[in-house]
């Protein structure tokens, strides 16, 4: 069984984020949820909040089986570019600098383990 989250338009840039996600990917949910708590990086908060909610929907897609964390893992992580801002910032001599403000979309799959 798997569950899938999404978090659309995060106001960080992919490739900050995609640092993050590397990390977790194919790791079991309670490491996962152990580095992304005690990473330095800003993006791995909203990485953990996508995470806890895909563990949130494994629970209720299934409400009558109770899976432990210890059972899951992160099968797939992916973040994908979002739409970009466009900013002008003030340069000297009347000129002005073009500011991207890059966004994403991170997806996380969360799966349980089979036991064959």
């Amino acid at each position: 069984m798997e569950a899938v989250a999404k978090h659309r338009y995060l106001g960080t840039s992919p490739r900050k984020m995609r640092l993050v996600i590397d990390l977790i990917r194919g790791k079991s949910v309670d490491h996962a949820m152990n580095i992304l708590h005690f990473s330095q990086k800003h993006a791995a908060r909203d990485a953990e909040k996508v995470l806890r909610s895909a563990i949130s929907n494994i629970y209720n897609k299934d409400e009558e089986t109770r899976i432990e964390t210890s059972d899951m893992y992160v099968k797939e992580a992916f973040v994908n570019q979002g739409p970009t801002l466009k900013r002008l910032l003030p340069a000297p001599m009347g000129r002005a600098f073009r500011v991207r403000k890059r966004s994403n979309h991170l997806t996380i799959v969360v799966a349980t383990k089979s036991k064959n």
